[in-house]
């Protein structure tokens, strides 16, 4: 019987594992701002600055992941 040959990146694999951290913090930002925003409407345009930051933030881990997987390739 022969061993199951794998082709192509791994790295691949590794980067659609690592895609799990920055969505859950998006999904964990825009969650709160939602929260925030149903306790305090008039407090709206700060969170949302305050999330566009934090939001820039997470997607540059996803950016930085597929340059390394790429890169590593």
């Amino acid at each position: 019987m022969e061993l199951l040959e794998i082709s192509g990146s791994i790295n691949m694999i590794g980067y659609a594992l690592a895609t799990l951290g920055p969505a859950i913090g998006v999904a964990w930002i825009f969650a709160s701002v939602i929260n925030g925003t149903a306790r305090q409407p008039e407090a709206r345009g700060a969170m949302m600055s305050t999330a566009f930051i934090g939001f820039a933030v997470v997607e540059a881990l996803a950016i930085i992941g597929i340059a390394l997987a790429f890169v590593l390739n």
